[in-house]
């Protein structure tokens, strides 16, 4: 299959290696050049934490010549997505029977990719692979016991859903069709709630993060509001337990792993924590449920992000 990779950070060069390792046609389009080129030189340096190995992967600042993909996945940050895709839908990527599935952490992108290329071809995926940024070209994939759930945004059990997931577990990513994909959504993003924010905040990777039985605390009572949110909303979850999501967020990963907001953070860059804790905080406030404990994260992550993008340069030269 021939896939495009709209983003190719942690998740998405994890997710586009290890596809094109089973022997897909996959091209990455990311705007980080130095990135682009080293993978382009030497292939995409990939490790487990246990051993290394190199795959070759076309990678490039525009999609401009690709052609038709028969997939496109979208893993920019949430704040992205309706540039990203605009910009793509100007070259001949997404044809008539292209499939435009988002992987991203949130919610509400499926809806952005749909106000630019119609709902038609548009399909939902959570994934619960990780991946970490080590240095350009060099990323850590957490595969290994990973699930990703797909589905067509109304339910239905097509073929081309199923071909798409047959795809990824023949490329050995563990994939299943829902027919509840808005409720995996949800169940992401409280997976997303557990320990994001923490651990950008912190700055402790999972290993220290779990130790620390105060943040448990404080991660649960973030679920729990999400939880609330969610019932309100008619979204049916997997579990209504909010030691679940605390627990499943970093099951099968290292103790060096770190969440998005972290590794954006570390790179200077805003984080997608309006998609994450953000939506809780807005989903509470159309359901008439308080969310202090989300709007407290929200409030240190974006404290943290103004100090590192605009006080720190200047606090530096002086």
């Amino acid at each position: 299959m021939k896939i495009v990779m709209l983003g190719a950070g942690a998740l998405g060069s994890t997710i586009g290696g290890t596809l094109a390792i089973g022997g897909n046609d996959v091209h990455f389009v990311d705007m980080w050049q130095e990135h682009v080129d080293l993978i382009n030189k030497d292939g995409l340096h990939m490790t487990n934490e246990k051993e290394d190995w190199y795959v070759r992967v076309d990678a490039r600042t525009t999609a401009d010549t690709i052609g038709e993909a028969d997939l496109v996945i979208v893993l920019v940050k949430s704040f992205a997505t309706k540039q990203a895709v605009e910009q793509l839908k100007q070259t001949n990527v997404i044809g008539k029977n292209t499939l435009v599935m988002s992987l991203q952490n949130g919610l509400g992108n499926e809806e952005t990719i749909a106000s630019v290329i119609g709902s038609e071809n548009v399909i939902s995926g959570k994934t619960y692979v990780g991946g970490r940024l080590i240095q350009a070209g060099y990323i850590s994939a957490g595969v290994q016991g990973k699930w990703t759930y797909i589905g067509e945004l109304n339910g239905e059990i097509t073929d081309r859903i199923q071909t798409v997931c047959n795809v990824f577990n023949d490329a050995g990513l563990l994939c299943e069709v829902s027919d509840n994909i808005k409720g995996l959504i949800w169940d992401k993003l409280l997976i997303n709630v557990a320990a994001g924010a923490l651990c950008g905040i912190t700055r402790l990777p999972y290993g220290p993060l779990y130790e620390e039985d105060y943040i448990k605390d404080v991660a649960v009572a973030a679920i729990q509001e999400g939880i609330q949110v969610a019932k309100a909303a008619g979204v049916v979850l997997k579990s209504e337990d909010p030691q679940y999501p605390w627990v499943a967020a970093s099951e099968g990963l290292p103790g060096t792993f770190k969440t998005s907001i972290l590794q954006s953070l570390e790179l200077k860059r805003p984080t997608e924590i309006d998609f994450i804790n953000g939506s809780i905080v807005e989903w509470g406030k159309k359901y008439g449920i308080a969310t202090p404990v989300n709007q407290t994260l929200v409030a240190c992550v974006k404290g943290i992000e103004k100090y590192i993008l605009k006080y720190e340069p200047s606090l530096k030269k002086g």
